[in-house]
């Protein structure tokens, strides 16, 4: 093989490398950009389907969890015996309390 062709092999060798390693950092970049928010549950307005869809989270607990109403804060479903540590665990990322709406005042 001449000289020449052995550069002109290795460029292109080279060149298809690079654009293989360019492509899968853009397809990483794309993933990250058009990812989904998941958004949170509210444990206190959140429906039935809402919170049986939480890992761990059964008919039994949903229950619990709707009568308990309402929370102040997430931790309240392990200091009030709502749920298991282990399951609250799982889900904690997933959950949120929402401050209540406030009521405007009667006007006079």
């Amino acid at each position: 093989m001449t000289h020449r062709r052995r550069i002109v092999i290795g460029s292109a060798a080279w060149l298809i490398a690079a654009s293989a390693g360019a492509a899968t950092k853009h397809a990483k970049g794309a993933k990250g950009a058009g990812a989904k928010k998941v958004a949170l549950v509210d444990i206190n307005s959140a429906s039935q389907k809402q919170l049986e869809a939480l890992p761990g989270v059964g008919k039994e607990h949903c229950h619990h969890i709707i009568m308990g109403r309402p929370y102040e804060n997430t931790e309240e479903l392990v200091t009030r015996e709502i749920l298991p540590k282990e399951t609250y665990e799982k889900i904690k990322t997933k959950i949120v309390v929402k401050p209540a709406k406030k009521e405007a005042p009667p006007k006079t």
